[in-house]
Order: C-alpha cells, then structure tokens, then sequence
C-alpha cells in the first residue's frame, strides 16, 4: 500500500527565496550601475561578490545540514538576507551597500542548501508493509522554478514604476526572505540522529560523476550569467529601447520561461536526462549568440524569451542529476555552489567581454563554451541512467517517505 504523495512547501519557499537573486541579476546591477557612482564593470563586481558569498555558503554547509538542523539554519540565512540587502536597500553608501550584498548573498546561499539538501533527501525507508510515496527532486525543483520565475517576473514588471535608485531590487530580496519566514516552522528543528558508519555514508557517492558535474557548472553558469549580467545593457544601449520595455521583455521571458519549467515537470523523467541537458545546452549557445547581437526589439525580446524558456528547463535537469547522484543531497548543495561560482563571475565576465570586444563578440565567445561544456555534462547524464533508492532524513515534520530516484 502506499502512503499519499505531498508536496513540501516548505523547501519549494526557500528555493524561491534563495535563487532570486541570480534571477534579478540584470535589474540589480544596472540599478546599482545608474543609482550609485559605480561604473558597469564596478557593478557587475558588486553582483558577483553577491552571488560569490551566496556560493561559499553552499560550500561551507553541503554537509551540515542535518548537523545544524534545517529550521534554525533557514532562519539564520533569512535574517542575513533581510538584514543584507535590507541594509543594502537603504543606503548610498557605496562601502555599506558592497557589506550589505554580501551578507545577504551568504543568506541566500544558506537558504538554498537547506533547500537543496531536503529535496534531495525527503525521504527514510518506509515502515514495515508501506511503500510512502514523496515528490521525487525533479518535480520538487521544477516547482520551486515556477515560483522564482513567476516573482522575478513580477519583480521585473514593478521595479520601473517605482521610480530610479538601487535600492529596488535590493528591498525585493529582503521582503522575499522576510515572507518566506512563516514557512520555516514546518521545518524540523532537531538535527539528524547519529547514524551508523555504514547507513550515514559519509564518502561522496559517484565520486568521478559527480567532480565532473561540479567542474562543469561553473562553466555552464558563467555562460549563462554572462549575457544575463549584461541584458539589461544590451537592451538599453545597443538595441536602443527604454528600461520599460527592457523590463516587459524580461518579464515575458520569465513568464514563457514558466510553460518551460511546467513541460519539464510533466514529462519528468520521461525523455530521461541526457537528451534535455545536452540538447538543451546547444540550443541555448544559439539563443545566446542572437541576443548578444541584438539591435533591435524583435531580436532582442526572440533570443531573450528563448533563453529564458529552455534555461530553466534544462537547470531542473540538472539539479536532478545532482540530487541522484547523492539522497543526501550533498551533490545536489555541492553542483548547487559549483554553479553559483560560475553565476558570481558571470556579471564581471561579461561586462569584461563587452567592454573589450562588444556584444556580439561576447555572444559568441559564451556559445562557443556552452557547445564545449555540453560534452561532459551529457556524459555524465547518460553514465547515471539505473534507478536507485534515495533514503535519508526527512527535513520537513511529518510522514517520512521513500523516494525512488531515476538516476
């Protein structure tokens, strides 16, 4: 027989909480760009400093989750945020606002591997005579997707009537965090019970695998970062369009970007994983070459809606694959902080790419990489194609479930 099949809320919350950053990346560091005496390579500095400590929390807590305890860890990396970007939002002070990013980064990325650890892990073997049945990781990721994208895309509609100044975006994170809090109380407050050297698994499963997938991401991200860094300029400065327009069209991208995220969830792991990874990454490398080249709306809004549709798509594959290769979830915090290195030296990477060679040049370079980086990150897809059980803590109070994992 088998138990009712629940969606956890919770960590759906703080995943929406703890990717809205990268998603706000164009909007954040133009306003800090036009708001402050900052140039666009000094505001891209400032971003990626963001998403570098967003980063570095990944890495420092991939393995302390369960140590620590999910509820007092996610609140601690909430009140970061608040108090980060809050302080960020509510000063001029170059200095201050630099602290303030990065104390709410480090928030952010708290909150994330709290996320990712418990989608990875949301299950412990069933009592006797039951088989539980919980959201496998993908569903759960595409779900908290929906929900980055739909608020970003609101983000993105609201910040320009609001009027100019950095402190916008800022404030959107730091209200982000302060509403997710509530959900924090169905998060379990005790940390994992010792368990025995065998059962805890404390050496990284699909070691080779796994190093390859986390050496990749960087590469993927930054890619990916790099034009999303500068879109916003692009939009402004070579396609000649005003930041409204700038913002709608990011808008309806994030918006399309929801049909893609709700197709992934409905095939699941149906295509398996390797074909939207791998495919999926090269048609993003086109997309990324013809926005870069935009001079106008059409071209614009074409390759920024594309990318927007197929990014996330291919994101929910990719956390996936991590989430299979540990029921951990210590791949999934681990590729997680691996890609937030490449999303932190996006904006820089992309500023320094526009600023010597233009745009298109820029484009090109990127999609070049992409292509590259598509090899091992498929390879890696398709050497994770047996099914394995996924047992470990439940993170959330309720119904421990088993989790069956195509990996």
């Amino acid at each position: 027989m088998s138990a009712p099949r629940t969606t956890p809320w919770p960590l759906v919350a703080l995943f929406t909480a703890g990717y809205l950053a990268p998603y706000l990346l164009p909007t954040t560091v133009g306003r800090l760009a036009s708001g402050l005496p900052l140039s666009a390579t000094q505001a891209g500095a400032v971003g990626s400093a963001l998403l570098l400590s967003s980063a570095t929390a990944g890495f420092l807590l991939a393995a302390r989750v369960d140590r620590i305890g999910p509820r007092p860890l996610a609140r601690l990396g909430l009140v970061l945020a608040v108090l980060g970007y809050g302080g960020a939002a509510l000063t001029t002070a170059v200095p201050a606002v630099v602290a303030g990013a990065v104390v709410g980064g480090f928030g952010s990325g708290t909150v994330t591997a709290v996320a990712a650890t418990g989608i990875a892990a949301m299950g412990v073997p069933p009592r006797e005579g039951v088989r539980a049945r919980g959201m496998d990781p993908h569903r759960a990721t595409t779900l908290g997707l929906l929900g980055v994208s739909a608020l970003a895309g609101a983000v993105y509609l609201t910040v320009p009537q609001l009027g100019p100044g950095h402190a916008q975006p800022l404030a959107a994170l730091a209200l982000t965090a302060l509403a997710v809090w509530p959900f924090t109380a169905r998060l379990s407050s005790r940390t994992t019970p010792a368990l025995p050297r065998a059962a805890a698994g404390p050496r990284l499963p699909h070691l080779r695998s796994g190093l390859l997938l986390a050496a990749a991401m960087p590469c993927w991200s930054a890619a990916q970062n790099s034009l999303w860094g500068v879109s916003g300029r692009i939009g402004l400065t070579q396609a000649h369009l005003g930041e409204a327009t700038v913002g709608a069209v990011f808008a309806v991208a994030l918006g399309t970007g929801l049909l893609g995220v709700v197709g992934a969830g409905a095939l699941g792991p149906r295509l398996g994983r390797a074909l939207p990874i791998g495919l999926g990454t090269v048609l993003i490398a086109g997309c990324i070459a013809l926005s870069a080249s935009a001079t106008d709306l059409t071209t614009f809004a074409t390759g920024e809606i594309a990318w927007n549709l197929l990014y996330p798509v291919v994101l929910s594959y990719v956390i996936g694959l991590a989430a299979a290769l540990d029921p951990r979830g210590r791949w999934a915090v681990l590729v997680g902080s691996a890609s937030s290195l490449g999303t932190a030296v996006g904006p820089m990477t992309g500023s320094l790419l526009a600023a010597r060679a233009g745009f298109p040049a820029m484009g090109t370079v990127l999609a070049v990489g992409l292509l590259a980086v598509a090899v091992p990150l498929t390879a890696v897809a398709l050497r994770r194609r047996t099914t394995t059980v996924a047992t470990g803590p439940a993170l959330t109070d309720g119904t421990p479930v088993r989790l069956d994992v195509a990996a």
